[in-house]
């Protein structure tokens, strides 16, 4: 294989897009994008960066205004030479000398500009702060509107910490120094810069922020397509396991009905108790045949069970000499394997990287190992000055990976992957990443769904934190399970401890209670497997991550960036997951939301709601909210309690929620064929994936009321040939007849049920060809929320006197107007808690009413707030 691994790069931009003057070039890479390169010497950089990969972008159209002639690029002929360049998009003022605030402006135009948008070099905005979060101060100007994007790590972190800039900002534009970033050679090695020459790129797209994302991918490259398998749910622990005891603790797994598809080993995998004049034992190539007698049979098993296998490393001690691949990487260094003499670490070292790739590794991966879980602690110091280790260990481990034909050979061929921590912008390319060892604590939970969707405003869309948190804190069975529901609705879910013998994570050791919510919740990632593998497909070719905040969708309401927590899922799922514990007299907790103008469902809950208002959301231990609109249209594994891997589901429950047109293509792979099936048809020569694709069209039409599924298109080899398909509409009004089902065009056998999750229909055995049309009637509804029944069963749950319930049941079922009940209501004193959770019960939807922001009920609902 040809080392270090290429990456596909186009750095050179089309000369048309350039403008160059004395010391100075500009390139107009995009409408709102540009890069300004400051070299005193008149050398610049045209050699692809570990940020910017592709500057030969499409020429958008602009003028300049300047002295000078044109031939091909704009030749200066003075030292201060001004220049003025215009798109769509953006005013370029530059007066051609030293980059500074007044010689040097960037001004948003267009419908998405904004309030204080013009750029200044080296200026701070004056927008108002819009982060929840203090930026890392930069030199070239990003302030406080500036969105954010992410950090390296959360190690040791007990809430929030300090972010980068990302490329989307209330201010309009957004900045990126690559001045000192890493450029890739010609023969894909890399050289350090200095940071002399300035190299800025400068995103101007007001508050277009999906088109600033595009831009971004466009110039760095896109988010890859994950593996299938990266997204249900990983095991981890940092525990001494062996052989045994890890497959006993994946049959116990089995047994609660708990599905995997990622088995994590911490360090102890290898050799960690060492001769001392060798170091320590955190560095290790070596497995530890007292716990794993024969590693090949041991990840066989796994892979028997349907998972993946991913092992941690710590290289930064290099190899030493009592390690089995000592001998192969002295002889591979031209070194003497009698010597003893340990192997260091140096990511700065051809050499040294091709035999850590091809002979440290490699073997272990004959043996069954599928990516690596490289845990760099060392900081961005190497023998190079500006050579980031982690950056290079994440570029080469992930191209490695991709390029590895060990894994197509055994039947494991499936698309690149590696897990590491952040290292700076361009790192979405090396997914998964790996945040760190975050303290337990409510505060760290908190913080974790605002870090995770802001990543997004730098591309990072594939975050894996620790779920339950990593060290210290306390027991406490609500935060665990608060943190595992946060989990499923994350980009990965990977259950980690560190190596305390009381911070487990496996369900069932926790009270009864937060044991069926964990459990539940972990059944519901893999069911949600059809949905995500769509939304990953969707993020890599659409540049549209999978979480996101609100605000990329909603950019002009203030209530998208207030309602910090909140975030998109996927094109369909508005999130609010609930970070803060129960008050005791109410028995729930309560998330504050913005639930934007339309009908929204919880599909966990069933409640239907009324948007445009703010309002406060209470849930028990069983659930957090999970939002869709109408017109959502959401597909699952059709099985309640799926097993291990993630093999295309032969039976597909599809959620559509009435009240608009809805529409959704499934997108399914050779990745979803079981493990060890034949890989031969979509496997390339060197093993790196180009997988054969099914779509099958999901569409709901409002007026007609008619929902149709199919029929598949692309390659119907890789789905069931024949499948189960349920359609539920959840809290789906009971009108009018039983809906009529079709497949291909011909009266077909259902099975029409109705309970608390709405109507479901059932038919068994349709082919890919096939369309199955379910006719509901035209203009179904959503039916009304039943009040008195979830007002009974609130108040049954609270932990207040009998004969406060009563009074207060009597009250809120009386036959007066709403607005009565809801003011006699707050005359009770209740338990502020209890009393906002009954308030949200009353005013969640009001029949025959649309309630707006301004709507006296939404005041209500705003107003009482749990204590």
């Amino acid at each position: 294989m040809t080392f270090p691994p290429r990456i596909p790069t186009s750095p050179v931009a089309h000369p048309e897009a350039t403008i160059r003057g004395d010391g100075y070039r500009i390139t107009v890479l995009a409408d709102g994008l540009v890069r300004l390169e400051r070299a005193e010497d008149g050398v610049f950089e045209d050699r692809a960066s570990a940020f910017a990969l592709h500057r030969d972008l499409p020429v958008p159209d602009f003028r300049v205004t300047r002295s000078g002639t044109w031939s091909g690029t704009w030749a200066a002929t003075g030292s201060a030479d001004g220049v003025e360049v215009v798109t769509d998009r953006l005013r370029l003022r530059y007066d051609g000398g030293p980059f500074s605030a007044s010689g040097l402006s960037v001004e948003v135009l267009g419908a998405h500009s904004a309030y204080h948008g013009v750029w200044r070099y080296g200026q701070r905005g004056p927008g108002v702060p819009a982060t929840a979060v203090a930026l890392e101060p930069d030199a070239v100007g990003n302030g406080p509107g500036n969105l954010g994007g992410t950090a390296r790590t959360l190690d040791e972190a007990d809430g929030p910490v300090p972010l980068g800039p990302g490329v989307v900002s209330r201010d309009g534009w957004a900045v990126i120094d690559d001045s000192a970033g890493l450029v890739l050679d010609d023969d894909g090695w890399v050289a350090p810069r200095d940071g002399s020459r300035q190299d800025l790129y400068v995103f101007a797209y007001g508050h277009d922020y999906r088109a600033a994302l595009r831009a971004l991918y466009a110039l760095s490259g896109p988010q890859p397509v994950l593996p299938r398998y990266a997204l249900g749910t990983w095991w981890s622990r940092f525990h001494r396991y062996s052989a045994d005891s890890y497959a006993e603790l994946v049959r116990r797994f089995r047994r609660e009905g708990v599905p995997l598809s990622v088995a994590v080993l911490d360090m102890d995998w290898h050799v960690t108790d060492v001769d001392p004049r060798h170091g320590s034992g955190w560095t290790g190539y070596s497995w530890n045949r007292d716990l794993f007698p024969d590693p090949a049979a041991f990840l066989r098993s796994l892979h028997d069970d349907g998972l993946r296998v991913t092992l941690n490393v710590h290289p930064a001690d290099g190899v030493r000499a009592f390690e089995d691949a000592y001998p192969a990487m002295a002889a591979a260094l031209g070194r003497d394997p009698e010597s003893g003499e340990p192997i260091a670490f140096d990511v700065t070292d051809r050499d040294f990287l091709r035999a850590y790739a091809e002979v440290l590794h490699r073997g272990l991966e004959r043996d069954g190992v599928d990516f690596w879980w490289v845990d760099w602690q060392q900081g961005g110091v190497s023998r190079v000055p500006g050579v980031d280790p982690l950056w290079m260990l994440n570029h080469v481990h992930y191209l490695d990976n991709a390029g590895d034909a060990s894994r197509a050979a055994a039947g494991r061929a499936t698309r690149a992957l590696t897990f590491s921590r952040y290292a700076g912008p361009g790192s979405h390319r090396y997914p998964v990443g790996f945040s760190g060892d975050s303290v337990i604590s409510w505060e760290s939970l908190d913080f974790q769904p605002y870090f995770t969707a802001t990543a997004s405003n730098i591309g990072y869309g594939w975050w894996s934190h620790d779920v339950g948190g990593h060290m210290h804190g306390t027991k406490d069975d609500e935060l665990a399970t608060r943190w595992v529901q946060l989990g499923v609705f994350s980009p990965i879910l990977r259950l980690h401890s560190a190596g305390n013998p009381f911070t487990r994570k496996e369900p069932w050791t926790f009270g009864p209670e937060a044991r069926d919510a964990q459990v539940a919740a972990l059944r519901l990632r893999h069911r949600l497997l059809p949905y995500l593998h769509t939304m990953n497909v969707r993020a890599a070719r659409e540049g549209v991550p999978l979480v996101q905040p609100l605000y990329h969708e909603w950019p002009e309401a203030p209530e998208a960036y207030a309602a910090r927590n909140q975030y998109l899922f996927g094109s369909e799922l508005v999130v609010a997951p609930i970070t803060a514990p129960a008050e005791g007299a109410a028995g729930v907790a309560a998330v504050r939301a913005w639930l934007p103008e339309g009908m929204w469902v919880d599909l966990l809950a069933g409640l239907v709601y009324d948007g445009g208002r703010e309002t406060w959301l209470h849930r028990d231990l069983s659930s957090i909210p999970v939002l869709a609109r109408s017109g959502a249209v959401v597909p699952l594994d059709g099985a309640t309690v799926p097993g291990n891997g993630v093999t295309h589901p032969e039976h597909v429950e599809v959620l559509v929620v009435v009240g608009a047109d809805g529409a959704l293509d499934l997108v399914e792979d050779a990745e979803g064929l079981p493990l060890g099936a034949d890989v031969g048809a979509w496997a390339t020569a060197d093993g790196s994936p180009s997988p054969a694709e099914a779509r099958t069209p999901l569409t709901f039409d409002q007026a007609s009321g008619r929902a149709v599924v199919g029929p598949v298109e692309g390659d119907r080899c890789v789905v069931p040939a024949r499948r189960r398909w349920t359609l539920t509409f959840p809290a789906l009004a009971a009108d009018g007849d039983e809906p009529v089902v079709t497949v291909d065009g011909a009266r077909a056998d259902a099975l029409v049920e109705r309970d608390d999750r709405g109507l479901h229909v059932t038919v068994e055995a349709v082919a890919p060809a096939s369309r199955l049309l379910v006719d509901l009637g035209p203009d179904p509804r959503l039916a009304d929320n039943d009040v008195d029944a979830r007002v009974f069963a609130a108040l049954d749950r609270a932990r207040v006197p009998y004969d406060d319930k009563e009074r207060t049941h009597r009250v809120l079922t009386a036959d007066r107007t709403l607005a009565v009940r809801v003011s006699h209501l707050h005359a009770l004193g209740l338990p502020r808690a209890l009393e906002s959770a009954l308030t949200e019960i009353l005013l969640a939807r009001v029949p025959g009413q649309h309630v707006t922001g301004g709507d006296v009920l939404t005041g209500l609902s705003e107003a009482v707030r749990p204590a």
